[in-house]
């Protein structure tokens, strides 16, 4: 690509206006969205396969292309571990739930054209003729070089005022969503309990789809995703310029029950749970720019650190390796050799009996019957990361009931040389995670998700 044309294309980026948010005045204000699960849950078995075909699938978009010609696509439906927002968008609001995906950078929903549409059921489809706010993109302007567009792609025509910016997403199993990219106005609730209208967020308008991901039962009811990634049209990425361009959310355990509500935080929460977060640096991947990549840099099992060769955790010339932070992905996944080396580390250490069968897909379970607390007679485990923070997951972070009486280490292998590692929602649950893109950091704490 020419120096001219990649110049053009990084200036696009900075044309992509903040999106614009009414009524808020309080700058130490913020906006909180509850995160949801929907039941019923898949099981341990169907969550590795599940979150199996999802990295699968991300490892795919790795291009050697500069950043603005990423494909923009979602994995979210591909996953199992889905957290869900519900967003009123349009004027007057209609509700949609949407996947909240930080694997992802596009936001998109199902929508009809219809003009008499008493066959669609209320909150399942956007509906723009109902909205007064609505407004397509025009093809011509430079936020439309920021989706991916049809092949072949259609002449764009500067003449005409309603040349609409057209896209086409499509996944893995050969799934496609395609429709408008638009803007819109989205209604949020701040801190202070006030009621704020978001106006332009840019977002996919999907007329159609086809295909198991996108239509499926694998989506799980959601009508559309929400993108939380790095890239400069993600919801977080519109809304962070007005707070602070930070993002964070709180994971609690859904297999309590009835399980605590998690949230999804957009800008800067000042509570002592902040003040008390761990930070390491936040690394780019050139080839992967969507993704929240950290370094590993120690792992420890019950104090000891296992000798893991400091190259397993980099990412290589071709964008593979490396370590990310996955909302959509339930599990944890390591770089094989790490991964062998810690299963042996487990293994010689727990005091509990191992099962004679263990769960098909999981190659360390044990026996708990008749143990009252068997996390007690777990190994503990310590991630060490760049810049000194260290991550002490509890043992129902990385152990799982998969069968009656039993569980199994809930990580994977992955193979660093075509994929990455993952630190997925399961490992995370329990603690407070802040994305701070201005400083280029992920904060942690175990403090801060006990509150509302």
């Amino acid at each position: 690509m020419s120096p001219l044309l990649v110049l053009c294309s990084l200036l696009s980026l900075l044309l992509l206006p903040p999106a614009n948010l009414a009524a808020v005045s309080d700058d130490d204000e913020y906006l909180k969205l509850p995160l949801l699960r929907k039941s019923p849950l898949p099981s341990p078995t169907q969550a590795l396969a599940l979150d199996t075909r999802r990295l699968h699938f991300l490892s795919l978009r790795r291009k050697p292309v500069p950043f603005v010609k990423s494909p923009v696509s979602s994995g979210a439906s591909s996953g199992s571990g889905q957290y869900f927002v519900d967003l009123r968008i349009g004027q007057p609001p209609q509700s949609l739930l949407l996947i909240a995906d930080t694997g992802s950078d596009l936001v998109w929903v199902k929508c009809s054209a219809c003009r008499n549409c008493s066959l669609h059921s209320p909150a399942t489809v956007f509906f723009p003729r109902h909205s007064s706010t609505f407004s397509p993109t025009h093809c011509y302007d430079p936020t439309c070089r920021l989706v991916p567009e049809p092949s072949p792609a259609p002449k764009c025509n500067r003449t005409r005022l309603h040349s609409t910016c057209p896209y086409e997403y499509a996944y893995a199993d050969g799934s496609v969503t395609s429709g408008l990219f638009a803007r819109e106005t989205t209604t949020l609730r701040t801190s202070s309990g006030r009621e704020a209208n978001l106006k332009s967020v840019a977002f996919g308008c999907g007329f159609r789809t086809s295909g198991q991901t996108a239509s499926g039962t694998s989506f799980n009811g959601a009508h559309g995703v929400m993108g939380l990634g790095r890239g400069p049209i993600s919801f977080a990425s519109q809304l962070g310029r007005r707070f602070g361009n930070k993002f964070s959310y709180c994971l609690m355990d859904y297999t309590l029950s009835p399980p605590p509500t998690s949230y999804l935080t957009i800008g800067g929460v000042r509570t002592d749970a902040v003040s008390k977060l761990s930070f390491t640096p936040l690394l780019t991947n050139p080839l992967s720019p969507t993704f929240y990549y950290v370094r590993i840099k120690s792992i420890f099992v019950n104090g000891v650190k296992l000798r893991i060769d400091p190259s397993v955790w980099e990412i290589d010339g071709s964008g593979n390796g490396g370590t990310v932070v996955d909302s959509g992905t339930t599990l944890a996944f390591l770089a094989d050799p790490a991964y062998r080396l810690l299963v042996a580390a487990v293994r010689r250490r727990i005091r509990l009996p191992i099962a004679a069968e263990p769960t098909p897909g999981f190659d360390l379970c044990v026996n708990v019957s008749g143990v009252s607390k068997p996390e007690k007679m777990m190994p503990r485990l310590k991630l060490g990361f760049a810049g000194g923070a260290v991550f002490v997951p509890p043992p129902r972070n990385y152990f799982i009931e998969t069968e009656e009486r039993i569980q199994c280490l809930a990580i994977q292998p992955v193979n660093p040389k075509v994929g990455f590692s993952v630190i997925g929602n399961l490992m995370q649950q329990g603690f407070l995670f802040e994305f701070d893109s201005d400083r280029s950091r992920l904060g942690f704490s175990r403090r801060g998700c006990s509150s509302p």
